[in-house]
């Protein structure tokens, strides 16, 4: 049976993963993972392909281990695996609660490890990893610090694993988009009162950057960097001074940061 799998499969870019993986290829089954079992359920009747409507919180320890006994019981031939669960939030160590920054890191790595690690034994030559990183990973961000720290630790984990993986044959593309137009800023702004850019410019499509990030990974691409002002940031990060690009990052921020 082959299938694709998709996590945060209900909203956003892993709503746009399953819309574009479905319009461009066949499989025995796409199994859709979200917490939110209606708007699965609504994704469903918008496919040619057949659906598993799988509702779990990744969160939970006992919902990973529902998806690997999933796994152990039906035995698929996974040709895609899209990593796109996670979330952030706006905020310096004051504003952002100690349990959900803890929540950023267990969601954003643990269960992105663990999906990958638990799904590669079902997995085979032409095999495709997809993995949700970001433009903030290409260095520290003030006031964004725990989701930025998350995503370069998945930018260095999905290049490490993507040399592994090359004997057999499978890739892993991380894909790192700046301000994408999604539900991210509805979760991400938590508080009327908490840090952030002034603007969030350029604001891209989801839809255009799913679809590069299929191309890449159909490439075989180590990383996908949707347009030129996030590949301005990530040549910057490389060979600008680290004071320099923490500057700028400071100078797009609403407010002065907290000292105390």
């Amino acid at each position: 049976m082959n299938v694709a799998i998709i996590t945060g499969a209900s909203s956003g870019m892993g709503r746009d993963f399953v819309l574009e993986l479905d319009s461009r290829f066949e499989f025995d089954e796409m199994w859709l993972i979200a917490r939110r079992l209606d708007k699965l359920e609504a994704l469903e009747k918008e496919l040619k392909n057949k659906a598993r409507i799988i509702s779990l919180d990744l969160e939970k320890k006992e919902d990973l281990e529902k998806y690997t006994e999933l796994l152990n019981d039906v035995k698929p031939n996974v040709k895609f695996l899209v990593n796109s669960a996670g979330f952030g939030r706006f905020g310096n160590y004051q504003e952002v609660d100690c349990a959900v920054s803890l929540k950023m890191i267990d969601l954003n790595c643990k269960t992105l490890v663990y999906m990958t690690m638990n799904t590669l034994p079902y997995m085979n030559s032409g095999a495709k990893i997809i993995n949700l990183g970001s433009a903030s990973s290409f260095f520290p961000l003030i006031n964004l610090n725990v989701y930025a720290s998350t995503k370069a630790f998945v930018v260095h984990y999905s290049n490490a694993l993507h040399d592994e993986l090359k004997n057999r044959k499978i890739s892993v593309t991380v894909v790192c988009p700046g301000w994408v137009k999604t539900e991210f800023f509805d979760v991400a702004k938590n508080t009327s009162d908490v840090h952030g850019p002034k603007q969030y410019k350029p604001m891209l499509e989801s839809k255009k950057v799913v679809k590069k990030a299929v191309n890449a990974a159909m490439k075989g691409k180590k990383f996908c960097v949707y347009n030129w002002y996030t590949k301005f940031h990530r040549f910057g990060a490389r060979f600008f001074p680290r004071w320099f690009m923490l500057s700028t990052w400071k100078g797009m921020q609403k407010k002065e940061v907290t000292k105390n």
